[in-house]
């Protein structure tokens, strides 16, 4: 017992299969592969590096492609007007735009400025409106004010502060507080749902 091992012998390392029928290749394709320096090893690292000057080509390219792209956009917003240099007033016109000749360019110009300022108005109505809605919440008052949440929690803490060596025996104080606090919530969801 123990003298032998739990693992048969392998009978053999190598598996040969044999065919019905035999296989003949040409004397041109054996003397061709016989004479090739090519190897298995020589032929990964050669599609490897084909591989690599493939990639390498289409992140060149990519990188081109991005330097146009960011090249235009750069000449785009040196182009257009800066806002902050503008004048207040919409009316008011710097001497190269008083030409009345107004060309495709002007109009161009004239809509494009139309349309900033429509997107800056639109913008500035959206902070007014985010900003009345900030000033009528007030929830963190809210929750500091209420008086039954505070006084939940309180209890909460000074069961915590006797039993600290047994904590389950404040489920009581914990359930009260959990039910100060929904019922805080459903408060605060039906103001919001308003």
């Amino acid at each position: 017992m123990g003298q032998g091992s739990s693992k048969p012998p392998p009978s053999s390392t190598q598996h040969v299969f044999t065919s019905d029928s035999p296989v003949n290749f040409s004397p041109e394709l054996i003397n061709a592969l016989q004479a090739s320096p090519e190897t298995d090893s020589t032929r990964s690292k050669d599609l490897e590096l084909h591989i690599q000057r493939r990639v390498h080509s289409e992140l060149a390219r990519l990188e081109a492609e991005h330097t146009k792209r960011l090249d235009e956009l750069k000449e785009q917003i040196s182009a257009a007007p800066d806002p902050t240099t503008e004048s207040v007033h919409p009316d008011a016109r710097t001497p190269d735009q008083s030409s009345s000749s107004g060309g495709p360019d002007h109009k161009a110009a004239a809509e494009g400025d139309k349309m900033r300022d429509l997107g800056r108005q639109s913008v500035q109505k959206e902070i007014d409106m985010l900003q009345e809605k900030l000033k009528r919440r007030r929830i963190k008052e809210e929750v500091v004010k209420d008086k039954a949440v505070e006084k939940a929690r309180s209890e909460v803490i000074n069961c915590l502060r006797l039993n600290d060596r047994r904590p389950l025996d404040c489920w009581r104080e914990v359930e009260t507080f959990k039910e100060e606090v929904g019922r805080l919530e459903k408060d605060f969801l039906e103001k919001v749902m308003l």
